[in-house]
């Protein structure tokens, strides 16, 4: 069945619909991965916005039940150029129409990506609807774009605590913006046990949780949506060690007093050079995210410690006096490369010297 992607500029794109029928509205952003799409189409982090692949061929390997970052899909739509009808792979479950359809999630296939994505690096991210042809032409004149809903986070957070892992040597409490599986995957893969809670769980049941460190998730939306959550991160961050992946990295520096910005397209895809300044060495990152950090506005207790090396913009931050650290980009990968993980060893390591401290001051 034909469709179109309408957009608030004026502008449509047309395809074939694959999933669900039912009309899709969001912000159109382009991820610019060459595979990894089932980590994005279940990534919590693109709640209310329609997904842009670059890459052409999508779908060829299919859906399968070990690759999820949720339990289900938060993208309200999914663009490619070319969806595959049958794919190749050991472990394929379904196809990515059949998983779409199955979710409720419209998507459209079909489209000049490339001129596509053109527009939206020219205009910047632009909301749009995914529509039936047969609707497009009664829709376009009388159709208006509504501001997105707000404050996110709270609506993709679990709504209870849980164990994602029970055994390691080191108890990481996960507060939950959003989170991906991988995130704690790869905690519990570097000895840790997790608990994840909801995002506004007050800081005294964090505490009888008897955490050594916090990790601070990513995860949907404009982060000023959030300012309620800056005062337990503060406090948090008196007490314990902390790690801030993508919004916890927003978060995090929001709550010491630094502003964040809206970028024109963001930064999502799995190819992003990013320059540590404490060592020279450069990392390809995984990303995803359409805010940064105003490096102008960041007060004295934090330092730029990674910064983006295609635009200059902040990528890593660290308190000048506490193990409280965070990053832009995504080290867990899921998809994308792995270079970054060592940043899981820094956050062990930060848990370890305050274990020590505590046993020192004990004694």
């Amino acid at each position: 069945m034909k469709g179109y992607l309408l957009l608030e500029n004026g502008h449509r794109f047309s395809g074939e619909l694959i999933g669900s029928n039912r009309r899709g509205y969001g912000e159109v952003v382009f991820h610019t991965g060459m595979t990894g799409y089932q980590e994005i189409l279940t990534d919590p982090s693109y709640a209310n916005q329609i997904v842009v692949m670059t890459y052409p061929l999508i779908g060829n390997y299919g859906i399968n039940a070990d690759d999820f970052e949720a339990k289900k899909p938060w993208l309200t739509g999914f663009v490619t150029s070319d969806a595959c009808t049958k794919p190749s792979h050991n472990a394929c479950e379904k196809t990515l129409h059949a998983y779409l359809e199955e979710q409720g999630i419209v998507g459209l296939t079909g489209v000049d990506t490339r001129s596509l994505v053109r527009m939206i690096r020219q205009h910047g991210s632009l909301k749009g609807y995914i529509v039936r042809a047969a609707e497009a032409d009664l829709l376009e004149g009388t159709l208006s774009y509504p501001s997105l809903p707000r404050d996110l986070v709270k609506k993709v957070t679990t709504p209870e605590i849980y164990q994602h892992s029970i055994e390691g040597e080191h108890h990481v409490v996960l507060l939950d913006f959003g989170a991906k599986a991988n995130i704690a995957d790869s905690l519990a893969a570097h000895g840790c046990r997790v608990t994840v809670v909801p995002c506004t769980t007050p800081v005294e049941i964090i505490r009888a949780l008897q955490p050594d460190g916090i990790m601070l998730s990513n995860g949907p939306g404009d982060p000023q949506d959030n300012l309620d959550l800056l005062p337990a991160i503060r406090e948090l961050g008196e007490e314990f060690p902390i790690f801030g992946i993508c919004m916890g990295h927003q978060l995090l520096a929001l709550a010491y007093g630094a502003k964040t910005l809206k970028m024109k397209f963001g930064h999502r895809g799995s190819n992003h050079p990013v320059k540590d300044l404490r060592t020279g060495k450069v990392y390809i990152t995984s990303q995803n995210h359409g805010y940064t950090v105003d490096d102008a506005s960041l007060p004295n207790t934090l330092r730029v410690t990674h910064v983006n090396v295609n635009d200059g913009t902040v990528e890593g931050l660290r308190h000048h006096a506490l193990p409280v650290f965070s990053v832009q980009y995504h080290p867990e990968a899921a998809p994308g490369p792995e270079d970054a993980r060592e940043l899981f060893l820094e956050f062990t390591s930060n848990m370890n010297e305050r274990k020590g401290h505590r046993l020192a001051y004990a004694t």
